[in-house]
Protein backbone atom coordinates (compact mmCIF):
# COMPACT_ATOMS: atom_id res chain seq x y z
CA UNK A 1 0.00 0.00 0.00
CA UNK A 2 1.05 3.63 -0.99
CA UNK A 3 2.20 5.70 1.89
CA UNK A 4 1.02 9.29 2.50
CA UNK A 5 3.82 11.49 3.37
CA UNK A 6 3.83 14.84 4.83
CA UNK A 7 4.57 16.44 2.07
CA UNK A 8 1.69 15.55 0.31
CA UNK A 9 -0.06 16.59 3.86
CA UNK A 10 1.85 19.92 3.40
CA UNK A 11 0.60 20.16 -0.18
CA UNK A 12 -3.40 19.74 0.85
CA UNK A 13 -3.19 22.10 3.50
CA UNK A 14 -1.46 24.43 0.81
CA UNK A 15 -4.25 24.15 -1.80
CA UNK A 16 -6.79 24.34 1.25
CA UNK A 17 -5.24 27.61 1.63
CA UNK A 18 -5.38 29.12 -2.01
CA UNK A 19 -9.23 27.62 -1.93
CA UNK A 20 -9.59 30.36 1.17
CA UNK A 21 -10.24 33.10 -1.43
CA UNK A 22 -14.34 33.83 -1.30
CA UNK A 23 -16.35 37.02 -1.29
CA UNK A 24 -16.59 39.20 2.20
CA UNK A 25 -19.87 39.12 3.31
CA UNK A 26 -19.25 41.73 5.97
CA UNK A 27 -17.58 42.57 9.16
CA UNK A 28 -18.02 39.57 11.74
CA UNK A 29 -20.16 40.44 14.58
CA UNK A 30 -17.77 38.60 17.17
CA UNK A 31 -14.44 38.50 17.10
CA UNK A 32 -14.75 35.42 19.56
CA UNK A 33 -13.76 31.95 18.31
CA UNK A 34 -15.95 29.56 20.43
CA UNK A 35 -14.95 25.92 20.34
CA UNK A 36 -16.67 22.56 22.02
CA UNK A 37 -14.65 19.56 22.42
CA UNK A 38 -16.23 15.88 23.03
CA UNK A 39 -14.15 14.66 25.73
CA UNK A 40 -10.96 14.71 28.29
CA UNK A 41 -9.99 11.33 28.14
CA UNK A 42 -6.67 10.55 28.71
CA UNK A 43 -6.86 8.12 25.76
CA UNK A 44 -8.19 10.70 23.13
CA UNK A 45 -6.65 13.69 21.64
CA UNK A 46 -8.63 16.80 22.44
CA UNK A 47 -7.32 18.40 25.31
CA UNK A 48 -3.35 17.36 24.56
CA UNK A 49 -3.40 17.86 21.48
CA UNK A 50 -6.57 19.88 19.88
CA UNK A 51 -7.30 22.64 22.49
CA UNK A 52 -3.53 23.80 22.71
CA UNK A 53 -3.07 24.03 18.41
CA UNK A 54 -6.50 25.82 18.10
CA UNK A 55 -6.12 28.59 20.53
CA UNK A 56 -2.63 29.06 19.78
CA UNK A 57 -3.46 29.51 15.90
CA UNK A 58 -6.26 31.50 16.53
CA UNK A 59 -4.80 33.82 19.43
CA UNK A 60 -1.87 34.43 17.03
CA UNK A 61 -3.94 35.86 14.46
CA UNK A 62 -5.60 38.06 17.31
CA UNK A 63 -8.61 36.47 18.27
CA UNK A 64 -10.40 35.68 21.58
CA UNK A 65 -11.01 32.07 21.89
CA UNK A 66 -13.31 30.13 24.62
CA UNK A 67 -12.38 26.52 24.62
CA UNK A 68 -14.73 24.00 26.42
CA UNK A 69 -14.79 20.30 27.18
CA UNK A 70 -18.61 18.42 27.27
CA UNK A 71 -17.19 15.70 29.17
CA UNK A 72 -19.52 12.96 26.79
CA UNK A 73 -22.23 14.78 28.66
CA UNK A 74 -24.72 15.68 25.81
CA UNK A 75 -26.44 17.93 27.83
CA UNK A 76 -23.49 20.00 29.36
CA UNK A 77 -22.56 20.28 25.80
CA UNK A 78 -25.95 22.07 24.62
CA UNK A 79 -25.55 24.47 28.07
CA UNK A 80 -21.74 25.39 26.85
CA UNK A 81 -22.85 26.59 23.64
CA UNK A 82 -25.74 28.52 25.39
CA UNK A 83 -23.37 30.08 27.12
CA UNK A 84 -20.86 30.85 24.24
CA UNK A 85 -23.47 31.82 21.89
CA UNK A 86 -24.87 34.14 24.71
CA UNK A 87 -21.51 35.84 24.99
CA UNK A 88 -21.22 36.05 21.46
CA UNK A 89 -19.48 33.67 18.48
CA UNK A 90 -17.92 35.26 15.82
CA UNK A 91 -17.44 31.35 14.58
CA UNK A 92 -18.07 28.04 16.31
CA UNK A 93 -15.66 25.39 15.51
CA UNK A 94 -17.46 21.92 16.67
CA UNK A 95 -16.91 18.13 17.72
CA UNK A 96 -19.84 16.77 17.75
CA UNK A 97 -20.86 14.24 20.93
CA UNK A 98 -24.13 12.15 20.25
CA UNK A 99 -25.67 14.72 18.03
CA UNK A 100 -25.69 17.42 20.48
CA UNK A 101 -24.09 19.46 18.06
CA UNK A 102 -26.80 19.22 15.59
CA UNK A 103 -29.16 21.32 17.15
CA UNK A 104 -26.43 23.89 18.74
CA UNK A 105 -25.45 24.61 15.07
CA UNK A 106 -29.49 25.28 14.28
CA UNK A 107 -29.17 27.54 17.50
CA UNK A 108 -25.81 29.14 15.89
CA UNK A 109 -27.27 29.79 12.32
CA UNK A 110 -30.19 31.35 13.28
CA UNK A 111 -27.87 33.96 15.06
CA UNK A 112 -26.20 34.49 11.96
CA UNK A 113 -23.05 32.09 13.36
CA UNK A 114 -20.95 30.39 10.84
CA UNK A 115 -20.15 26.33 11.90
CA UNK A 116 -17.10 24.56 11.17
CA UNK A 117 -17.88 20.85 12.11
CA UNK A 118 -14.41 20.20 13.45
CA UNK A 119 -13.26 16.04 12.80
CA UNK A 120 -17.22 14.73 13.22
CA UNK A 121 -19.84 15.58 10.27
CA UNK A 122 -22.89 17.43 11.88
CA UNK A 123 -26.13 18.02 9.62
CA UNK A 124 -26.59 21.65 9.24
CA UNK A 125 -22.77 22.76 9.64
CA UNK A 126 -21.94 25.46 6.97
CA UNK A 127 -18.38 23.46 6.84
CA UNK A 128 -16.55 20.28 7.31
CA UNK A 129 -12.77 20.10 8.30
CA UNK A 130 -11.73 16.67 8.86
CA UNK A 131 -9.32 13.97 7.42
CA UNK A 132 -10.28 11.38 4.86
CA UNK A 133 -12.33 8.73 6.72
CA UNK A 134 -13.06 6.19 4.37
CA UNK A 135 -9.17 6.31 4.07
CA UNK A 136 -8.68 6.04 7.61
CA UNK A 137 -10.89 3.02 7.76
CA UNK A 138 -9.26 1.09 4.96
CA UNK A 139 -5.76 1.61 6.65
CA UNK A 140 -7.10 0.23 10.06
CA UNK A 141 -8.54 -2.57 7.71
CA UNK A 142 -5.30 -3.16 5.74
CA UNK A 143 -3.56 -3.36 9.29
CA UNK A 144 -5.55 -6.39 10.20
CA UNK A 145 -4.65 -8.12 6.54
CA UNK A 146 -1.05 -7.08 7.03
CA UNK A 147 -0.34 -8.03 10.17
CA UNK A 148 -2.24 -11.72 9.56
CA UNK A 149 -0.17 -12.22 6.71
CA UNK A 150 3.10 -11.63 9.01
CA UNK A 151 1.73 -13.40 11.88
CA UNK A 152 1.45 -16.75 9.17
CA UNK A 153 -2.36 -16.72 9.25
CA UNK A 154 -4.76 -17.38 6.64
CA UNK A 155 -7.62 -14.35 6.74
CA UNK A 156 -9.99 -16.36 5.39
CA UNK A 157 -10.01 -18.28 7.99
CA UNK A 158 -8.64 -16.43 10.91
CA UNK A 159 -10.98 -15.85 14.03
CA UNK A 160 -11.32 -11.45 13.71
CA UNK A 161 -13.52 -9.36 16.42
CA UNK A 162 -15.05 -6.92 14.59
CA UNK A 163 -15.39 -3.69 16.75
CA UNK A 164 -16.56 0.34 15.49
CA UNK A 165 -16.77 3.51 17.05
CA UNK A 166 -19.90 5.44 18.60
CA UNK A 167 -22.73 4.89 16.29
CA UNK A 168 -24.09 7.94 17.08
CA UNK A 169 -20.49 9.35 15.25
CA UNK A 170 -21.09 9.74 11.93
CA UNK A 171 -17.34 9.31 11.14
CA UNK A 172 -17.78 5.97 12.93
CA UNK A 173 -19.72 4.82 9.76
CA UNK A 174 -17.19 5.83 7.19
CA UNK A 175 -14.29 4.75 9.39
CA UNK A 176 -16.13 1.10 9.14
CA UNK A 177 -16.91 1.33 5.48
CA UNK A 178 -13.16 1.47 4.39
CA UNK A 179 -12.17 -1.36 6.79
CA UNK A 180 -14.97 -3.51 5.42
CA UNK A 181 -13.83 -2.47 2.00
CA UNK A 182 -10.47 -3.95 2.31
CA UNK A 183 -11.47 -6.65 4.37
CA UNK A 184 -14.12 -8.16 2.48
CA UNK A 185 -11.96 -7.97 -0.79
CA UNK A 186 -9.51 -9.75 1.22
CA UNK A 187 -12.14 -12.70 2.05
CA UNK A 188 -12.12 -11.75 5.89
CA UNK A 189 -15.11 -12.39 7.70
CA UNK A 190 -15.96 -11.83 11.42
CA UNK A 191 -16.05 -14.20 14.07
CA UNK A 192 -17.81 -11.83 16.64
CA UNK A 193 -19.00 -8.51 16.14
CA UNK A 194 -19.02 -6.08 19.30
CA UNK A 195 -21.29 -3.21 19.48
CA UNK A 196 -19.80 0.03 18.65
CA UNK A 197 -18.22 2.51 20.98
CA UNK A 198 -15.83 5.13 21.69
CA UNK A 199 -15.33 4.65 25.76
CA UNK A 200 -12.17 2.32 26.74
CA UNK A 201 -13.35 0.76 29.69
CA UNK A 202 -16.89 0.00 27.65
CA UNK A 203 -14.59 -1.46 24.54
CA UNK A 204 -12.35 -3.75 27.12
CA UNK A 205 -16.01 -5.42 28.86
CA UNK A 206 -17.27 -5.75 24.95
CA UNK A 207 -14.34 -7.64 23.98
CA UNK A 208 -14.05 -9.88 27.35
CA UNK A 209 -17.30 -10.86 26.23
CA UNK A 210 -16.18 -11.92 22.81
CA UNK A 211 -13.23 -13.04 23.92
CA UNK A 212 -15.35 -15.50 26.32
CA UNK A 213 -18.21 -16.87 23.44
CA UNK A 214 -14.94 -17.69 21.03
CA UNK A 215 -13.44 -19.85 24.24
CA UNK A 216 -10.41 -17.81 23.70
CA UNK A 217 -9.75 -18.23 20.07
CA UNK A 218 -8.93 -14.67 18.60
CA UNK A 219 -6.27 -13.85 15.85
CA UNK A 220 -6.99 -10.30 15.33
CA UNK A 221 -9.26 -7.50 15.98
CA UNK A 222 -10.52 -4.69 14.28
CA UNK A 223 -10.24 -2.11 16.89
CA UNK A 224 -11.88 1.66 15.74
CA UNK A 225 -9.18 3.51 17.37
CA UNK A 226 -6.18 3.74 20.02
CA UNK A 227 -8.61 4.23 23.33
CA UNK A 228 -10.48 1.03 22.69
CA UNK A 229 -7.31 -1.03 21.38
CA UNK A 230 -5.76 -0.34 24.87
CA UNK A 231 -8.40 -1.91 26.34
CA UNK A 232 -8.57 -4.56 24.19
CA UNK A 233 -4.73 -5.32 24.82
CA UNK A 234 -5.44 -5.39 28.39
CA UNK A 235 -7.86 -8.45 28.48
CA UNK A 236 -5.68 -9.78 25.88
CA UNK A 237 -2.38 -9.39 28.24
CA UNK A 238 -4.67 -10.47 31.28
CA UNK A 239 -5.37 -13.56 29.25
CA UNK A 240 -1.60 -13.82 28.21
CA UNK A 241 -2.52 -13.75 24.26
CA UNK A 242 -2.32 -11.49 21.57
CA UNK A 243 -4.08 -10.20 18.82
CA UNK A 244 -3.29 -8.54 15.32
CA UNK A 245 -5.13 -4.94 15.65
CA UNK A 246 -4.39 -1.59 14.67
CA UNK A 247 -6.19 1.95 15.28
CA UNK A 248 -6.31 4.99 14.83
CA UNK A 249 -5.05 8.66 16.36
CA UNK A 250 -1.78 7.98 17.68
CA UNK A 251 -1.80 8.87 21.15
CA UNK A 252 0.74 7.88 23.59
CA UNK A 253 -0.58 4.37 24.63
CA UNK A 254 -1.31 4.01 20.66
CA UNK A 255 2.32 4.98 20.18
CA UNK A 256 3.41 2.95 23.18
CA UNK A 257 1.18 -0.76 22.20
CA UNK A 258 2.80 -0.33 18.24
CA UNK A 259 6.51 0.24 19.69
CA UNK A 260 5.80 -3.10 22.17
CA UNK A 261 4.19 -5.04 19.41
CA UNK A 262 0.58 -5.76 21.04
CA UNK A 263 -0.99 -3.50 17.64
CA UNK A 264 0.77 -3.35 14.37
CA UNK A 265 -0.16 0.00 13.87
CA UNK A 266 -2.09 3.11 14.43
CA UNK A 267 -3.66 5.62 12.04
CA UNK A 268 -2.03 9.55 12.57
CA UNK A 269 -4.38 12.28 11.85
CA UNK A 270 -2.13 14.93 12.85
CA UNK A 271 -3.99 17.23 15.06
CA UNK A 272 -1.72 20.35 14.23
CA UNK A 273 -2.39 19.74 10.64
CA UNK A 274 -5.97 19.56 11.10
CA UNK A 275 -6.27 22.20 13.49
CA UNK A 276 -4.09 24.40 10.78
CA UNK A 277 -7.09 24.26 8.22
CA UNK A 278 -9.57 24.62 10.40
CA UNK A 279 -8.40 28.16 12.07
CA UNK A 280 -7.58 29.37 9.14
CA UNK A 281 -11.39 28.30 7.67
CA UNK A 282 -12.37 30.09 11.24
CA UNK A 283 -9.48 33.25 10.89
CA UNK A 284 -11.69 34.04 7.27
CA UNK A 285 -15.31 33.46 8.50
CA UNK A 286 -14.21 36.04 11.30
CA UNK A 287 -12.96 38.11 8.95
CA UNK A 288 -16.41 37.98 7.36
CA UNK A 289 -15.37 36.28 3.81
CA UNK A 290 -16.90 33.40 2.89
CA UNK A 291 -14.57 30.73 1.88
CA UNK A 292 -15.33 28.48 -0.75
CA UNK A 293 -14.49 24.68 -1.25
CA UNK A 294 -15.26 21.99 -4.20
CA UNK A 295 -15.24 18.75 -2.24
CA UNK A 296 -18.56 18.27 -0.39
CA UNK A 297 -19.69 15.80 2.47
CA UNK A 298 -23.85 14.86 1.77
CA UNK A 299 -23.78 18.92 0.56
CA UNK A 300 -21.62 20.33 3.36
CA UNK A 301 -18.29 22.06 1.89
CA UNK A 302 -15.39 19.67 3.04
CA UNK A 303 -11.83 19.80 3.55
CA UNK A 304 -10.11 16.20 3.43
CA UNK A 305 -7.01 15.67 5.07
CA UNK A 306 -4.59 12.51 4.40
CA UNK A 307 -4.42 10.15 7.20
CA UNK A 308 -0.68 8.25 7.89
CA UNK A 309 -0.10 4.87 8.70
CA UNK A 310 2.13 4.57 11.69
CA UNK A 311 4.50 0.93 12.69
CA UNK A 312 7.00 1.00 15.14
CA UNK A 313 9.57 2.06 12.68
CA UNK A 314 7.70 5.44 12.24
CA UNK A 315 6.84 6.63 15.40
CA UNK A 316 9.66 8.94 15.67
CA UNK A 317 7.58 10.72 12.62
CA UNK A 318 5.15 11.84 15.12
CA UNK A 319 7.59 12.83 17.84
CA UNK A 320 9.40 15.02 15.39
CA UNK A 321 6.10 16.92 14.18
CA UNK A 322 5.60 17.08 17.05
CA UNK A 323 2.16 15.71 17.64
CA UNK A 324 3.64 13.53 20.62
CA UNK A 325 6.78 13.97 23.08
CA UNK A 326 9.42 10.72 23.27
CA UNK A 327 8.90 11.73 26.97
CA UNK A 328 5.64 10.35 27.42
CA UNK A 329 6.25 7.44 25.67
CA UNK A 330 9.44 6.13 26.51
CA UNK A 331 8.44 5.00 29.95
CA UNK A 332 10.32 2.09 31.75
CA UNK A 333 8.53 -0.54 30.17
CA UNK A 334 8.58 1.09 26.47
CA UNK A 335 12.29 2.83 26.82
CA UNK A 336 13.81 -0.35 24.89
CA UNK A 337 11.41 0.01 22.19
CA UNK A 338 12.27 3.22 22.02
CA UNK A 339 15.85 3.04 21.45
CA UNK A 340 15.05 0.44 19.21
CA UNK A 341 13.42 2.53 17.20
CA UNK A 342 15.24 5.55 17.00
CA UNK A 343 12.30 7.38 19.05
CA UNK A 344 13.49 10.16 21.13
Amino acid sequence: MKKTSLISIAAVAAVSALMLAGCSTGAATSTRACVILPDADSGTRWESGDRPALDKALKAAGYETDIQNAQKDAAKYATIADAQLSKGCGVMLLVDFQGAAVTVAEKAKKQGVPVIAYDRPIAGADYYVSFDNHKVGELEGQAVIDGLAAAGKDIKTASIVYSSGDPTDGNAKMFLDGALKVLDAAGAKAAFTMKGTWDGPTAGTEFEQAFTALKGKVDAVLAPNDNNAAAIIQILDKNKQTAVMGGQDASVAGLQNVLLGKQWSTVWKPFSVEAKAASDLAIELLKGNKPTQAQENDGVPFLALDPISIKAEDVQKVVAAGDAKAADICTADVAAACAKYGVK
